[in-house]
């Protein structure tokens, strides 16, 4: 009994009794892949945390025609007020004769 309450004592640093066979994990392993002479040149693609410039372009076009579309939304809701009609909505060069709205004198 003493000889085994040595090793435990000896081992009570490690989380698996060693009485069990069990050894405790150790640290992830890194092995060198093998890279094939004839295989295809792989390379990383040059990123800021993970976005390339690829996809903030394909990104900033998206967001670009969602801003565009909410744009000319924006603008055409509120053309009936007498401001926007009259400060933006008569500027615009082909549509603009369409937003002119002359009071009749007898409303007047």
């Amino acid at each position: 009994m003493a000889v085994m309450g040595d090793l435990q004592h000896e081992h009570s640093h490690l989380a698996v009794p060693p009485s069990t066979g069990v050894t405790p994990p150790t640290g992830p392993r890194s092995y060198t892949a093998y890279k094939s002479p004839y295989g295809p040149k792989y390379k990383i693609q040059k990123n800021v945390q993970g976005i390339t410039l690829k996809s903030a372009t394909r990104l900033g076009m998206t967001l670009g025609g969602f801003g565009a579309a909410a744009g000319v939304f924006a603008i055409f809701f509120f053309s009936d007020i007498p401001k926007v009609r009259k400060d933006i909505m008569v500027n615009i060069p082909i549509i603009g004769d369409h937003f002119i709205k002359e009071i009749p004198p007898s409303d007047n």
